[in-house]
């Protein structure tokens, strides 16, 4: 593997004798259960004395996949690795209490955002700060950023990081998205900082990054984090033991360092500290000096994780008039918009201070994970972070969803254990921050074990120039099903359909939000209402909001 011997290379040359005696590492990986991909090496050195591990996770490997996850509910890493059921994790970025103050970017969704300034001397500085990602290629990399908006399209990388000093007396203007450009094909994120390796150079972008004054050191040894890449796309994430007899732990110069001597091209740096932990579900794999609860994790996982799935209507799905949805509080009303699900309106309450809530209770057959979506109607006034409370096997999170956008859709909410159990629901609360109004619709639970077919592959995600591509339907002439292939390579709502040549609606053969992938839509020769058609050219068409596209095909009975 070239990382390894990147790392053999390193020790015989004895580099990082500048911080005291080389690191002797040893491939600890047979002493876990990893998949295919993943390695695990421990570094010793007595003096200074330090312990230290480094994850190597290989992108290549087709079912493999790094993300972050946040809660509200807090917990060491190891207990977020069980909950989450991830192969292994590291902390992640810096927070205050629940409240991350480093970005945190699911697909489509932006989850948290970079701290957008900081306030030193009694004056407060503009900044951007660093971010590790994932492209929908699968590429990580590590960049300056700043948001400009609630979703993830709207993060902006920049080719420096702002231009502080130390102790700098003058805060900046805060950055324009013309600078910059827009992150358009993120998948996954996670920010921290600051930048310590570039074009697998030492990079430290201490001062730019406004780092002095936050309590993180430069030169001191401390428990440190760091996540990386290199150039064959293997992510390396390293935790450095310190703050103890057996490990003081390391600089932030030597963490550059032995993140290059592993490969990585870019690298940077995490939450350290007493944060410092790296874990298998329920298990440290360091010594963290202390158990410390947080809220963001780095975790590696099965690809199926990233929770890219096909937004069909299958699974549990309970609406606003099933019995199993409960009305608590006075102030629910109705919706005369448009676009809810099924044939109930969706129910509005203003913002408030959590009394009021739609109770979702589902009763689950088998206990599993489950995928869990939801579906409302967006208006301007609706609000930007209403609260979904999450019931489920192993606990309770609390996601926020923009009601604004994700209009007649499923929006994913996330992946959770559930079991028959009348005390695991979801719960959609007014206690929202900015906006007006809550939304309560349709939530829908769909087991992992019977999407694993909907789950949209890693081949499936390479982006082209185009949003869309519209294949030719085969066989064509036919007589009695014919096949429409679509590959779609921007998720967005598309809607399929069958019309005759005069532009007459047919038959929809879709109507959804659809991931990136590749799909095959079959029409037998029948319309809306089950009944055959005669035979004739017919039109089968691609729309979406970013275009449409259109092809003939002949039906002979």
């Amino acid at each position: 593997m070239k990382c390894v011997k990147r790392i053999y290379f390193f020790l015989l040359l004895g580099s990082v004798s500048l911080f005291g005696e080389p690191i002797a590492w040893t491939d600890t990986t047979t002493h876990f259960d990893f998949p295919a991909g993943i390695r695990l090496f421990y570094g010793r050195r007595n003096s200074p004395a330090l312990n230290i591990w480094v994850l190597d996770v290989d992108l290549n490997q087709k079912d493999l996949a790094v993300r972050p996850y946040i809660t509200t509910s807090t917990a060491n890493v190891k207990t977020l690795a069980q909950r989450f059921n991830v192969y292994a994790a590291v902390n992640g970025g810096y927070f205050g209490g629940a409240t991350s103050y480093s970005a945190i970017i699911y697909p489509n969704e932006l989850k948290a955002k970079n701290i957008g300034a900081v306030t030193r001397n009694s004056k407060s500085y503009p900044l951007m700060r660093s971010l590790f990602s994932v492209n929908e290629e699968g590429r990580p990399a590590v960049d300056w950023i700043y948001h400009f908006g609630s979703n993830p399209e709207q993060t902006y990388r920049f080719e420096a990081p702002m231009a502080y000093s130390y102790n700098d007396p003058n805060p900046k203007n805060a950055p324009s998205s013309a600078d910059g450009s827009p992150m358009e094909d993120i998948l996954v994120g996670i920010g921290g900082g600051p930048t310590l390796v570039k074009n697998g150079q030492i990079h430290i972008t201490y001062n730019e990054e406004i780092m002095w004054g936050s309590g993180v050191g430069l030169d001191n040894a401390d428990p440190r984090t760091a996540v990386g890449y290199t150039e064959d796309n293997h992510v390396i994430m390293v935790t450095a033991d310190g703050r103890q007899t057996a490990s003081h732990g390391v600089s932030l110069p030597e963490l550059a360092q032995i993140m290059i001597s592993f490969g990585c091209v870019d690298a940077m740096n995490l939450d350290g500290g007493g944060s410092t932990q790296m874990a298998v579900p329920g298990l440290n794999i360091n010594t963290p000096s202390e158990n410390r609860s947080v809220p963001t994790i780095l975790a590696v996982v099965h690809y199926d994780s990233l929770g890219l799935v096909v937004y069909d209507d299958s699974g549990v799905i309970i609406d606003t008039d099933d019995e199993n949805c409960e009305f608590l509080g006075s102030g629910w009303f109705p919706t005369a918009n448009p676009g809810y699900w099924g044939t109930s309106p969706a129910q509005l309450n203003v913002k408030g201070e959590g009394a009021d809530q739609a109770v979702y209770t589902p009763l689950l057959p088998l206990e599993t994970l489950y995928h869990v979506f939801a579906w409302w109607v967006p208006a301007s006034n609706r609000c930007t972070d209403t609260p979904f409370v999450i019931t489920h096997r192993d606990g309770l999170d609390t996601v926020r969803m923009n009601q604004t956008i994700g209009g007649e859709q499923w929006n994913y909410l996330g992946t959770y254990p559930f079991s028959y159990d009348s005390t695991q629901n979801v719960i959609i609360s007014d206690a929202a921050g900015s906006g007006f109004y809550v939304v309560a619709d349709a939530v829908r639970f769909l087991d992992i074990d019977s999407s694993v077919t909907k789950i949209i592959s890693k081949d499936h995600l390479t982006i082209k120039p185009d949003r869309f591509r519209l294949g030719n339907n085969y066989p064509n002439p036919f007589n009695a099903r014919t096949l429409i292939p679509i590959t779609i390579f921007k998720p967005d709502i598309y809607s399929v359909q069958v019309l005759n040549v005069k532009g007459e609606k047919i038959r929809t053969l879709e109507s959804a939000f659809l991931s990136a992938g590749s799909y095959e839509f079959s029409w037998d020769g029948t319309n809306d209402s089950g009944k055959k058609v005669s035979s004739g050219i017919y039109v089968y068409a691609l729309q979406s909001n970013r275009g449409s596209a259109s092809g003939k095909m002949i039906l002979l009975w």
